[in-house]
């Protein structure tokens, strides 16, 4: 902890880390960095057999998926690849959908003011199967049983860690309500402890099972004189369309779940073209407005009218500046972003203006925070009429501005500092995090994904051994809170998760993700103004000390509206920001939490292009890890 406190004290006089509580990955040929050791040593074995980045990235999304913590394999997958042959950056979306019967009614019917945290209700279609079957077959080269390999062989028994073990004891109350998770999970049954121990070999042979199937699919085309490409093809549709998908409907709709055969026969990986600023001469890139991700870009733009270098890293002045620009692109995000394919399409050529971005920076006050961010107008941006100024004129009797409780995301209760009474409740849902996973090779294929759902306590459907998503709670029941995220049959929530990525001169400079729901474009600014604006390398920008908003509507977790209102002025900071600092922000409006670990655990990458050489960055925060050669 000393030499923590020691880091961030040197940080907050220099801008620049002298020392880092991780040593700073190098590798010439290839890197892999995930959210889990065992995970990041799949993606090593896959590049050391001659894979790319994008065959490593599936197999370490595949083993992280196995090991149930943060995600598992009913979840959804977000993705941007760097094609070093086009020099583009490519966009995956494998997001799932709403099922059928899944209307604002049906939910507003059984009471609720959000689709629920837990269960089969709040699950929507299965994406990241789907989405590794398409990744691997357009931009990889091994084949799905090569790349399932590790994850097949963690299914048929891996060590648990202790993390994913307590979170299932945490957790039995809810496993016990379903069949077949109970089965899976608590391996002790009726023992004063159910859930595996630390070390514990876990056995999951339904999903052994469901994995041999795409495999077996894989391999029969191959026999019929299929491509690469429609093999892998055969097994997505074994998945979405064969009996793998007949069982995970079958076990589903037993426990009162939605998802339908048509609905998953349906589901289709996008491809799309990521939206993107430039930010100083750099580009950067991230998912389109079915993320969150475009708030950071927001924020970029907004910055991009202040001096931030002079200001000093992480100054009152700093913190201020920054949390003020992420709060303006957070209301926006709050009302302007949901799924793009639907029949309302978001203003994001708006929002996404540098002009817009002049506007809302302009309405920042230096001296105070402002309680009652609402979100801007960006249609003139792009020469159209507001459609939706009847919902803003109703906004602010949504929000109750006045509780201001401390926020604190990854921050265990202990490293708090009680300047308001602890809300367990709160800290619980701003916790909910997934992983990430990053990518690179010699070649210059660049990946990088945040993806998620199906995590602990988690329903699974059936004898498939497959967890379902969580992912339907991000969506709202009423147009006055966002018209484009109200939740409809074959439709997107709105989703907080957010891989990056960004080009200088037209290579790739930096590709870096973290996991976190609503801090993770709040993280990820950060740690990209700690690069760019003060020098520092990849591994002292994922350790450097953040801040945090909580005046934002959270997206996960609650069963009321209260319970998802910004909180204004609350904010995170580090444990060793000087007194000096907290006064002045104390000054300013702001409700002071402290935690020793602010950044978050990001995972990054870093292309030297002066050496040649590749440098990964994974933070001190959790379990994260990388591995490079």
């Amino acid at each position: 902890m000393q030499r923590f406190l020691i880091l961030l004290l040197l940080i907050a006089a220099t801008g620049k880390a002298q020392q880092t509580q991780k040593p700073p990955l190098h590798g010439r040929h290839w890197m892999a960095i995930t959210g889990k050791p065992l995970a990041a040593t799949a993606g090593a074995a896959l590049f050391q057999q001659g894979g790319n980045a994008v065959d490593a990235a599936c197999a370490m999304l595949a083993a992280t998926c196995t090991m149930w913590d943060v995600l598992s394999w009913g979840g959804e997958t977000q993705a941007l690849i760097y094609h070093p042959k086009t020099g583009k950056v490519i966009a995956i979306n494998a997001l799932g959908v709403a099922p059928t019967g899944a209307t604002a009614a049906f939910y507003k019917g059984k009471g609720y003011a959000f689709p629920p945290e837990y269960g089969p209700l709040s699950a929507v279609t299965p994406g990241t199967p789907g989405g590794i079957c398409h990744m691997l077959s357009y931009y990889g080269t091994k084949s799905l049983r090569e790349v399932l390999r590790p994850a097949m062989e963690m299914a048929a028994g891996y060590p648990m860690e202790a993390q994913t073990a307590n979170s299932i004891e945490r957790g039995k109350s809810w496993i016990r309500q379903w069949p077949y998770s109970e089965k899976v999970f608590l391996t002790h049954p009726g023992q004063p402890r159910e859930a595996p121990e630390a070390g514990e070999i876990f056995v999951q042979a339904d999903l052994l099972a469901t994995l041999q199937k795409m495999v077996d699919a894989e391999t029969a085309a191959l026999r019929a004189g299929k491509s690469r490409k429609e093999a892998i093809m055969a097994a997505f549709n074994r998945f979405y369309k064969g009996d793998i998908a007949q069982e995970f409907v079958r076990g589903a709709r037993e426990q009162g779940g939605l998802i339908t055969m048509q609905d998953l026969a349906n589901w289709k990986v996008i491809e799309e073209e990521p939206v993107h600023i430039n930010y100083k001469g750099i580009d950067v890139y991230k998912l389109r407005e079915w993320t969150q991700g475009p708030t950071m870009l927001q924020a970029l733009n907004i910055l991009e009218n202040f001096d931030l270098k002079a200001m000093g890293y992480n100054s009152p002045q700093y913190i201020h500046t920054v949390y003020q620009a992420m709060n303006l692109s957070f209301a926006d995000r709050d009302f302007y972003y949901g799924d793009p394919y639907g029949t309302l399409k978001p203003p994001i050529r708006g929002l996404l203006s540098k002009a817009y971005a002049r506007q809302r920076a302009g309405t920042i006050d230096p001296r105070q925070n402002a309680t009652n961010v609402m979100p801007g107008d960006p249609y003139p941006f792009q020469n159209e009429r507001n459609p939706w100024k009847r919902f803003l004129d109703l906004r602010p009797a949504l929000s109750d501005t006045t509780r201001q409780n401390p926020p604190g995301h990854f921050v265990p209760k202990h490293d708090a500092v009680a300047h308001q009474p602890w809300d367990s409740a709160y800290h619980h849902r701003l916790w909910r995090g997934t992983t990430s996973v990053e990518a690179a090779d010699a070649e210059g294929w660049v990946v990088s994904i945040t993806p998620s759902g199906g995590w602990l306590p988690a329903c699974i459907a059936g004898r498939t051994g497959i967890g379902m998503s969580q992912r339907a709670q991000s969506f709202v029941l009423d147009s006055a809170m966002n018209p484009f995220n109200v939740i409809a049959p074959g439709k997107r929530p709105r989703v907080t998760l957010t891989p990056s990525m960004a080009l200088k001169d037209g290579k790739p400079f930096l590709s870096f993700a973290v996991q976190g729901g609503d801090t993770q474009d709040q993280n990820l600014l950060q740690f990209f103004l700690n690069v760019v604006e003060f020098g520092m390398t990849v591994q002292q920008a994922t350790e450097a000390a953040n801040v945090n908003s909580n005046q934002l509507w959270l997206s996960l977790g609650g069963t009321a509206v209260k319970d998802r209102v910004p909180r204004a002025g609350s904010i995170l900071v580090a444990s060793a920001t000087p007194d000096s600092t907290r006064r002045a922000l104390e000054s300013m409006g702001y409700v002071l939490s402290f935690a020793a670990r602010t950044s978050g655990p990001i995972n990054a990458i870093f292309f030297d292009t002066l050496h040649r050489s590749i440098w990964g960055g994974s933070s001190n925060h959790g379990e994260d890890y990388g591995i490079g050669w």
